[in-house]
């Protein structure tokens, strides 16, 4: 082959440039505790004697409430708490992924913060946790009231043998959980303002029904109870899955927001 019949050589093409690392934004503080609530919180409401329809002028404010912790709080070794008391006297929050676990095993005191007639504070976030009460509720209710209930119950008659009396205010409310319970099981609605009771139900705070007929009381609304929970309109079991895209939207969009 002559040299003139030799082809020139093919060039390489230029390499590609090597990717650049991903700026990650600075790292922030962690929110604190008290930080998490006053500004991250969702939803907050009264609960207490206030809720029940059973206030009284000596009755204190109690507020509840359930903040979200930023998604990329969880990207570092230290995680956000699931729950925080204060910063005000009588208030205490909770995480809303650790609301969310406890609504879904029923538990009566989560589960009431959800039907509070007096919301203090609820953003976008908030209702839509408000939209999907319903999909927290289940026959379950009636296993986790009944269990609180045995377990105030085994206290008020401690209070009876060692000081001849309950502590009324606990017998009280006791009952008012037990009515709750009951209208549960039977409407499928769970309704915790008791002021079409509250007559009564303040005579029992105040001493004025003997402690057997506080007994009756109890055992005749755990009976109904328990007859309301084998024909419930309430599902089996709580709409799990709902719950679980709800969070899974929520902890997206705090973490879209980060970025």
């Amino acid at each position: 082959m002559r040299p003139e019949d030799v082809p020139p050589p093919v060039s390489e093409p230029d390499a590609a440039p090597a990717p650049q690392p991903v700026s990650a934004p600075a790292s922030a503080p962690a929110p604190s505790p008290v930080d998490l609530v006053r500004e991250h919180t969702v939803y907050a409401c009264v609960m207490g004697s206030r809720a029940f329809g059973l206030a009284t002028e000596e009755s204190d404010t109690d507020i509840r409430g359930v903040f979200l912790a930023p998604t990329a709080a969880y990207w570092r070794f230290e995680k956000p708490p699931t729950h925080v008391e204060g910063p005000l006297d009588e208030q205490f929050s909770w995480e809303l992924e650790r609301f969310c676990e406890l609504a879904l095993r029923a538990n009566p005191n989560i589960l009431e913060c959800l039907h509070s007639p007096l919301v203090e504070r609820c953003d976008a976030t908030g209702r839509e946790l408000l939209a999907l009460r319903g999909a927290f509720l289940s026959r379950a209710a009636h296993d986790t009231f009944a269990r609180y209930a045995l377990g105030q119950r085994k206290r008020l008659d401690a209070d009876v043998r060692a000081h001849g009396a309950p502590r009324w205010k606990h017998a009280m409310h006791l009952l008012r959980l037990l009515m709750s319970c009951r209208d549960l099981l039977r409407t499928g609605e769970l309704v915790i303002d008791v002021g079409h009771a509250r007559e009564e139900l303040l005579a029992v705070k105040r001493g004025e029904v003997s402690w057997g007929e506080v007994e009756a009381r109890m055992a005749r609304l755990a009976d109904e109870a328990e007859a309301a929970a084998d024909r419930s309109p309430l599902p089996a079991e709580p709409d799990t899955a709902r719950v679980a895209d709800f969070l899974y939207r929520t902890r997206c969009a705090s973490a879209l927001g980060t970025l």
